[in-house]
């Protein structure tokens, strides 16, 4: 029996490290995996001290006016008498003069060697000075490297745990099954084949995706001879894996403008928490310092304007929207004033009645043409919002919008209510869309930019 199992032994290595970077923040934090969430590093800042030393200019000592005065009066006077004392001495001074010329011409030297000496010592000061600003510098960009690498640190093991609870229904329901299989079958036959595929096409990895890899799972065990069950469990773990990556980037980002506003179009028919996840997008960039503006263009549906205004005041971002009207013309609007404000990001709301998809498709036309006069190459991303708790039917609607749009990402929601995650694969297997955000909870931190990775670990954690 020969085994390839080097994706497979990576995919471990990946699952280890995950699991070491979540140990460590919770240790050096002295929190549970409940608690990690809370933590930030940015509470305050390392240099704030040095900055306020710095800034830090002493008071000017109180004076004395009484004494000052006498001073003043004793000064006259003995300015009266250096008078008198001067007279006399002018006399006798004009005999020395002569004498004196030479002296005068020694101590002149001697002075310009002085000013060549106090030259160098300023000199050498100032190098000294420009040695230690710099000793400085370099010492408060180390502290701030540190800082932002601790940061990151802790997101990223937030982001694990995150996943890991958010998968956690799809893990005990998938995983436990495909374990038992490993159990029930000590060699593999066509009846633990059958039990296979059903056990995918419950956990909605989907129909033609199922069958393709069944056919590369037979073909696999044949080429490498593998003949038990608990040793095929890592090869499936390798094959899922594959199904998603085929050759792609392994982090799917958004594409953002490399200047002016980088516009953001929502799509996805009404219901999937389209709405919602325009907040949660908003919020995620407001917290990474960015200018955000939300406009409405779902202007027909009851109360959808006002909707999206109270999550733009909640997560204070910016807002347009008028109800009843040409949604193409409230986006034209909105762009012009986005640009106005120096907007950084524009998340665009769109109306999600697919059951009338001709209208639907115009509309859509017609709102990505006055975004594209508005901003050269916008929308920059048409991010398509499924519901993970459909199932298949999510898929449907993959398809039908990439019929009607350019669809450039998958944003699944309620992931974490579902025990059928596998429809992440089904996504990127059918209809070719890479999912790049996902809703693992309701809280605002929950969406979670897509990480193959961390959905592996999430998934197959307890079986490496």
């Amino acid at each position: 029996m020969v085994i390839n199992m080097g994706l497979f032994d990576k995919l471990k290595n990946i699952l280890k490290k995950k699991e070491k970077v979540v140990e460590e923040v919770k240790k050096e934090y002295n929190v549970s995996d409940d608690e990690l969430d809370k933590i930030s590093v940015f509470d305050s800042d390392p240099t704030e001290e040095e900055t306020l030393e710095d800034d830090y200019v002493p008071d000017e000592p109180e004076l004395d006016e009484e004494i000052f005065a006498d001073e003043e009066e004793l000064d006259e006077e003995l300015e009266d008498d250096d008078d008198e004392e001067e007279l006399d001495e002018e006399e006798e001074s004009e005999d020395e003069v002569e004498d004196d010329d030479e002296v005068v011409d020694e101590e002149e030297d001697i002075d310009e060697e002085d000013e060549d000496i106090e030259e160098e010592l300023e000199e050498d000061t100032e190098e000294d000075l420009e040695q230690e600003e710099e000793a400085e510098e370099d010492e408060d960009d180390k502290e701030w490297a540190e800082f932002v690498k601790a940061h990151q640190k802790v997101e990223e093991a937030q982001d694990i745990v995150t996943y890991d609870k958010g998968l956690e229904k799809t893990r005990k329901e998938f995983v436990s099954k495909l374990s038992m299989l490993g159990i029930k079958y000590t060699k593999i036959n066509e009846e633990y084949y059958e039990e296979l595929e059903e056990l995918l096409i419950n956990a909605d990895v989907g129909v033609n995706t199922v069958m393709n890899f069944m056919d590369r799972l037979r073909a696999r065990v044949k080429e490498e001879k593998i003949t038990d069950a608990n040793y095929l469990n890592e090869v499936i773990v390798d094959e899922l894996f594959i199904i998603y990556v085929d050759n792609d980037s392994l982090s799917d980002k958004i594409k953002m403008a490399s200047e002016g506003p980088t516009v953001i179009l929502m799509v996805g028919v009404n219901g999937v928490g389209k709405t919602t996840t325009i907040a949660k997008l908003a919020y995620k960039y407001k917290n990474e310092g960015k200018s955000v503006m939300m406009i409405a263009g779902d202007t027909f549906r009851a109360g959808a304007v006002k909707q999206l205004e109270e999550w733009a005041e909640r997560t204070g971002s910016l807002f347009y929207g008028k109800e009843n009207t040409d949604p193409a013309g409230v986006v034209f609007d909105g762009l012009v004033k986005a640009k106005e404000e120096n907007v950084d990001i524009v998340l665009i709301d769109t109306a999600g009645r697919l059951q009338n998809k001709v209208n639907l498709m115009k509309e859509l036309e017609k709102v990505n043409k006055v975004i594209g006069k508005h901003i050269p190459n916008a929308p920059h991303e048409t991010l398509l919002v499924i519901d993970a708790t459909t199932g298949q039917n999510g898929i449907s609607q993959a398809k039908a919008f990439k019929e009607i749009t350019n669809i450039t990402g998958i944003v699944l929601t309620k992931l974490d209510g579902t025990a059928k995650g596998g429809i992440v694969l089904a996504i990127k297997d059918e209809v070719k869309i890479p999912v790049k955000f996902i809703g693992l909870g309701e809280k605002m931190t929950d969406l979670k930019t897509f990480d193959i990775e961390n959905y592996i670990y999430g998934l197959f954690k307890d079986m490496m």
